[in-house]
């Protein structure tokens, strides 16, 4: 008996083994110590995921490549029959039910029941009799099986990302049907070569079956991580989310950990004293991700380095920032700065003096940060003329929540205190109503402005990346001190995992 034809996935199959003996990852002695960000998707979460599952079996049968099969018998008085099959295809496919079990420290296990499949391709049969008698005859013919499948999926680390191997696969056949050109009663001679050419299918099926799944597994982990590292990309500035230890499955939950250091120029990030710990996450939700204080300032300082941390204001922005209360204090103090040019013709520019600091508390985040502000006015013909300068150092508390596809940015308390004020209608500085004012102005309308300006941006990012495909349910967005926790319930999109599967495949 033997069989011929493409053997792509057998031969990946070896090249799987052989890659992951020779890519395996390294840890440090420490657990976790230089996790930066963590990934838990809990039971509930993997079981709405199985209910793709059959799309995944459906390519995988769809995709594969099943080599043309020959064989011979010897038959007494017919001689040696020899037989042919070729272009073996499935011609369709139903599956009628799927469960998911988390295996501790071992695997996901995937048990797909009745699986019912339609083969088809041509048989080319005859046999060589005595006397020199031959006889060969080509038809059509149709397989009709039942299986049960059957799939432990292994987490591993593999180049550093996340790998599965789900080489462990079983079929299990309850139905495996030979019919010929439709004929469902086939004479003698047909029923001859069903009897014996079903053990030869089994084994091809479970084989190009079974590597096919084995391969588009990889190739969804392969996809789920390429999704992550284009969501932590912005240009010049991208996360590692290279595995800081090996994956873990536990009976109610699968976990990754990930270092998380920020990657911009050359800008070198380094963490090592992470205080993540698995008891820090619960299992009531679908999807957890832990992110470290240390992410969120390393990231804001390779913003500072791109110079992105700069705002300017004009128009009625600048006008609404500068009128926020209709009081004699305020036309004052408005009339002193722009000196009666019109607040089209005049620009605000607001911009970070040093990196950001920021501080994960129970209360929020609080952002303490050195700014400079600088106002001119931009007479006709004239070279803009700065009628304001100042320099302060403010702390602001965030607390964050997503909510209707948004990012929403609420600032709580804050304190400013002034460093350097240049001002050409107090050169002096004894004139506390403008300082006054404009701390105020601050306070009540120009954090929640650049709040605001933030909160859109970050939002438009994040859809930019795909975010917005998801329907997210009841997010909370957690702080404590020294990490934040975003937990969620989700529905997976389910044309995200079809296109990339037909464009995969």
């Amino acid at each position: 008996m033997l069989w011929t034809g493409r053997m792509r996935l057998g031969t990946f199959g070896i090249l799987l083994v052989l890659v992951h003996a020779s890519a395996a990852c390294e840890f440090g002695p420490i657990p976790y110590s230089v996790t930066g960000i963590v990934c838990r998707m809990t039971k509930s979460g993997a079981l709405l995921l199985n209910q793709e599952t059959a799309r995944v079996i459906q390519a995988a049968f769809r995709n594969a490549r099943f080599p043309n099969i020959t064989g011979e018998r010897s038959m007494r008085l017919l001689g040696k029959v020899a037989y042919w099959l070729t272009n073996i295809q499935v011609n369709g496919l139903s599956i009628e039910q799927s469960e998911v079990e988390l295996k501790e420290n071992d695997a996901i296990h995937i048990a797909i029941k009745n699986v019912t499949a339609f083969f088809k391709g041509t048989l080319t049969y005859g046999y060589a009799g005595a006397w020199l008698l031959q006889l060969f005859h080509s038809v059509d013919f149709e397989i009709e099986s039942s299986i049960d499948l059957q799939i432990n999926i292994k987490l591993m680390c593999q180049k550093d990302q996340v790998a599965a191997d789900a080489s462990d696969c079983y079929l299990a056949f309850h139905k495996l049907t030979l019919h010929l050109q439709g004929d469902k009663e086939p004479g003698w001679l047909k029923q001859l070569f069903t009897d014996f050419i079903s053990f030869t299918l089994k084994l091809v099926l479970k084989s190009q079956v079974c590597n096919e799944i084995n391969f588009v597994a990889q190739m969804l982990a392969d996809f789920v991580h390429d999704l992550a590292a284009n969501f932590v990309q912005d240009e010049d500035i991208s996360i590692d989310i290279s595995l800081a230890s090996a994956p873990l499955i536990k009976a109610n939950y699968l976990e990754s950990h990930h270092k998380g250091l920020v990657l911009y120029k050359n800008y070198s990030d380094a963490f090592s004293d992470s205080v993540f710990s698995p008891s820090l996450l619960t299992e009531s939700r679908m999807l957890y991700f832990w992110l470290s204080e240390h992410i969120l300032n390393s990231l804001a300082l390779a913003m500072f380095l791109d110079k992105r941390l700069v705002l300017t204001i004009r128009g009625e922005k600048l006008q609404a920032l500068f009128e926020m209360e209709d009081t004699e204090v305020q036309r004052k103090a408005v009339q002193m700065i722009f000196q009666g040019t019109s607040y089209n013709d005049s620009v605000a520019k607001v911009w970070s003096l040093a990196h950001p600091q920021i501080s994960l508390q129970p209360e929020g985040t609080v952002v303490k940060s050195l700014v400079a502000v600088e106002v001119s006015i931009l007479p006709a013909g004239e070279e803009p003329l700065m009628v304001l300068y100042m320099e302060k150092e403010i702390t602001v508390t965030i607390q964050a929540a997503y909510a209707e596809k948004k990012l929403i940015l609420h600032p709580l308390d804050s304190r400013i205190e002034f460093k350097v004020f240049k001002c050409t209608a107090d050169p002096s500085g004894n004139d506390l109503s403008i300082r006054n004012f404009l701390q105020t102005m601050i306070s009540v309308a120009a954090i929640p402005e650049v709040t605001s300006r933030i909160e859109l941006a970050l939002t438009s990012l994040m859809n930019s990346k795909g975010l917005h495909l998801f329907e997210i349910r009841n997010p909370e967005i957690i702080t404590r001190k020294g990490y934040v926790i975003v937990q969620l319930d989700f529905s997976f999109p389910n044309h995200l995992l079809l296109d990339f599967l037909e464009k995969g495949l």
